[in-house]
């Protein structure tokens, strides 16, 4: 509205007599071109919002309902979002469809201890509506007349929003471990040796670098990891830098630096590399959702050193950001199906992969994603299929 009032006012002024020069005219119509792209922006984002609420009534969501649900649940310690979901839920990622806002919740995905969940219907359709327990509430203070103070003990709750899943699983791989290119590792410095020409090392030791590094700069030390490369375009999506420990610089003499490990996972060895700690912002706090855009892919790498992939393994699958995966993405996991040989036409055939599992995605790079399996049905795989759930 206040756009369109914009607009009345800017052709109001084009029509008076002091802006009838060029230069004037010509700053009205640089006007109305802006003007003119904030609308085509607002009427976009009408649309999506039209698009997206129309969507919503015509899902009947009373089908993905699991049998015996409980009516109210009351959230306990150790819960994860994944758990509560699939106490509603056949379908545990479509848990934001069913949430009725409440205007007291901010985010009703900050679920905390002692909250409760109570399944109700709108015009014939599940909701979920959230009450807060005294863990999740905020608590204002008024100021008195009358002030006195007396030293004691402020108590507050301790307890934090439950997270999506069992982050003991995938801790190791929030931070740490990360994806690059080849190239990037092997242009990276390196340790040629430990103080006192000692082979392996750990957290207080010293080692030295091949390589320029900034003093007093910290760097993580990791060590050369699988190359993953797609099966289907034989494309390397990139190499794994396994996060080994972290050190400090403390000094440099020409291209060798003198390098001080605080602490490692790990033993240090000569030929590992040094890269410059990661920035990025950890939220572990990401919700199961189906993905935005159809998404096929394959289970290329399982972290363990293992063949077979059960529940709460990590995977590697060959799709990252530029298919549009994004954190908290629920895949399904399709058993690929056996090669077996039709004697009638004297040929080879692949049979149906069949459904057999789910997956999260808690990491994606540009190429490729570190998800958790959440559901084995039966043994899983490398190479077995990734699909929209």
């Amino acid at each position: 509205m206040e756009t369109l009032i914009g607009i009345m006012k800017v052709i109001g002024a084009a029509a008076t007599p002091r802006y009838r020069s060029r230069q004037k005219r010509d700053y009205i119509m640089r006007k109305l071109f802006t003007v003119r792209q904030r609308l085509g922006l607002l009427a976009a984002s009408m649309l999506v919002a039209v698009t997206l609420t129309m969507q919503a009534a015509t899902t009947d969501l009373n089908q993905y309902l699991r049998p015996g649900h409980p009516d109210v649940y009351t959230v306990l310690k150790g819960d994860t979002l994944w758990d509560i979901s699939g106490q509603f839920l056949e379908r545990p990622w479509l848990w934001p469809e069913l949430w009725q806002i409440n205007p007291h919740i901010e985010n009703p995905h900050l679920i905390y201890p002692g909250d409760r969940i109570s399944l109700v219907y709108v015009e014939g359709q599940p909701r979920l509506t959230l009450e807060r327990g005294a863990a999740g509430r905020t608590y204002r203070l008024s100021p008195s007349d009358t002030v006195t103070l007396k030293p004691r003990i402020r108590a507050t709750p301790l307890e934090s929003a439950i997270p999506a899943i069992q982050l003991d699983a995938i801790q190791g791989f929030l931070v740490q471990n990360r994806v690059v290119e080849p190239e990037e590792l092997s242009a990276a410095p390196y340790v040629v040796q430990g103080e006192s020409n000692r082979l392996i090392l750990g957290g207080g030791d010293r080692v030295y670098v091949r390589g320029v590094l900034p003093d007093s700069a910290a760097y993580n030390v990791v060590r050369r990891g699988p190359v993953y490369v797609d099966p289907e375009t034989n494309e390397t999506l990139g190499q794994e830098a396994t996060y080994i420990g972290l050190g400090t610089t403390v000094a440099q003499e020409d291209d060798i630096a003198t390098m001080a490990i605080s602490s490692s996972r790990a033993e240090v060895r000569i030929g590992d590399r040094i890269m410059a700690t990661e920035e990025r912002r950890v939220d572990s706090r990401f919700f199961p959702s189906a993905p935005d855009e159809d998404v096929e892919g394959q289970i290329i790498s399982v972290f363990g050193g293992v063949t077979q992939v059960g529940t709460y393994d990590v995977v590697v699958i060959n799709r990252g950001e530029r298919e549009g995966l994004q954190t908290g993405n629920v895949m399904a996991i399709y058993k690929r199906g056996a090669m077996a040989r039709d004697r009638i036409a004297n040929e080879t055939i692949r049979l149906p992969s069949e459904r057999a599992g789910l997956l999260m995605i808690f990491r994606v790079f540009e190429k490729l994603s570190y998800g958790l399996v959440l559901d084995a049905e039966r043994p899983l795989s490398v190479d077995d299929e990734v699909r929209n759930p």
